[in-house]
């Protein structure tokens, strides 16, 4: 099958057509992506896959890519340009119509990760002194290439934008009534210049389907639309997982990363850690008198200091989401701290219970000999869970402030980078609890 019937695709949404392109056969993916209508096609492009589109790209010329991008919507064109190279991007936006390629050469000026570059300049701006009747005249005429709908812009003569208004308001008001009577006391906008983690935080704060975009000098530009931020946010989580396992963030589907790329995201932070692990080698060296005392002391190692580094990876991983949702702030630190102090210590507590209960039953059951000391043997693990559970819930949820406060991404304490950290410092908690417990008896 090598083209889809009329009635599908008025059925069909975009993303669907996208799928049921991408499983055709090679051969037949870019004859029938060319087959769909105009403004279906580019809908429907923008929901390949990114090897597919290039594939799409090399196989056409020039004027059939820019009949592609003009009828995209202009923030998805401007993430399909900042895949593709320089020469398809400059040769396809030449061939843009006039108005279009303004648009486009607008967009690709703004600085990446900027609100900039995801507005769309299709909306619907109206002036105060309109009637209602005059709006509506004026949004039939003109609403069709709106990205949204959901609210119109106030603007005055210099382009200012002055006020939003949603549209259900417009519909339920008379006709004669004007718009400066719908407006309210305060309206939220972004600006270009902003982040797109900023347009983020400020959609989910007040949960807006939409927001006007403006210049530094109040001038309206754009909209961003909740599609777009949704956009943002996959692509913002995907970014702090992959950080937050420990490896750069890959720029492209995994599907689409060379082989020699994905190894240097992964190389560093594997040699760094391979490093930090390498000091938890040079600890028990430290201690290696101590251990040849007592070799029992060697085979709760792994135990203990695992337990720490998993509370540290747990309060990591609550606290790293927790700001990026803004559920906590840098001021909360003190509370965090005291919160978790707390709750390490509980933890460290019913894990030391645990350990230590096992060793005595152990012994009592004759399933292994501790010796005649068994008992401050399970003291000294006891003891020492607590302690470094305690650290590493404290480190876990330290890190993360300490790196926000210096205004780095905290999802770069990664797990295995505080489960690192803890192991090195519990090995040294360990072996003193050992010390001062021990002393006199195995040591």
């Amino acid at each position: 099958m090598t083209k889809f019937s009329l009635e599908e695709i008025e059925k069909l949404h975009p993303y669907d057509l996208a799928e049921r392109v991408s499983e055709l056969h090679e051969d037949e993916q870019v004859i029938s992506f060319m087959m769909l209508p105009g403004k279906i096609k580019g809908n429907t492009f923008s929901y390949l896959s990114w090897d597919l589109k290039e594939k799409i790209l090399s196989s056409l010329g020039t004027n059939e890519i820019a009949g592609i991008l003009e009828t995209m919507t202009p923030d998805d064109r401007t993430a399909v340009f900042e895949d593709f190279p320089d020469t398809i991007v400059k040769d396809a936006v030449n061939f843009l119509s006039p108005d279009e390629r303004k648009i486009a050469m607008q967009l690709i000026g703004y600085e990446e990760e900027s609100v900039g570059r995801i507005m769309t300049p299709h909306y619907v701006q109206v002036h105060p002194d309109w009637t209602i009747k005059k709006t509506l005249q004026h949004i039939k005429k003109n609403g069709q290439k709106a990205e949204t709908l959901n609210y119109i812009y106030v603007v005055d003569e210099n382009q200012k934008l002055i006020n939003d208004i949603r549209i259900g308001l417009v519909l339920m008001a008379n006709s004669d009534d004007f718009i400066r009577d719908l407006m309210g006391p305060t309206f939220t906008a972004l600006t270009t210049t902003q982040s797109s983690e900023d347009a983020v935080e400020i959609f989910q704060k007040y949960d807006r389907s939409a927001l006007p975009v403006v210049t530094e000098s109040g001038m309206l530009v754009g909209i961003v639309t909740s599609d777009d931020i949704i956009d943002e946010l996959e692509k913002r989580d995907t970014e702090d997982i992959q950080k937050f396992g420990g490896m750069d963030s890959l720029d492209m589907p995994y599907m689409n990363v060379d082989f020699f790329t994905l190894i240097k995201k992964r190389a560093g932070w594997l040699v760094v850690l391979f490093l930090g692990e390498m000091l938890t080698a040079s600890a028990m060296s430290y201690y290696d008198e101590e251990i040849g005392k007592a070799v029992v002391l060697a085979l709760f190692v792994p135990l203990v200091i695992s337990s720490g580094g998993n509370s540290g990876s747990q309060a990591a991983t609550l606290i790293i989401r927790a700001l990026a949702i803004q559920e906590i702030k840098l001021k909360d630190w003190w509370y965090v701290m005291r919160r978790e102090i707390f709750s390490g210590f509980t933890l460290g507590c019913i894990l030391a219970i645990v350990g230590i209960t096992r060793i005595l039953l152990w012994q009592k059951a004759g399933l292994y000999d501790y010796g005649e000391y068994s008992f401050w043997i399970a003291m000294t693990i006891g003891v020492s869970l607590i302690f470094i559970v305690l650290w590493g819930t404290l480190t876990g949820s330290m890190i993360p402030l300490i790196l926000k406060k210096l205004k780095l991404d905290p999802a770069t304490s990664s797990a295995p980078f505080v489960a690192t950290l803890v192991d090195v410092t519990g090995l040294i908690i360990y072996f003193s609890v050992a010390a001062m417990l021990l002393t006199g008896k195995l040591l």
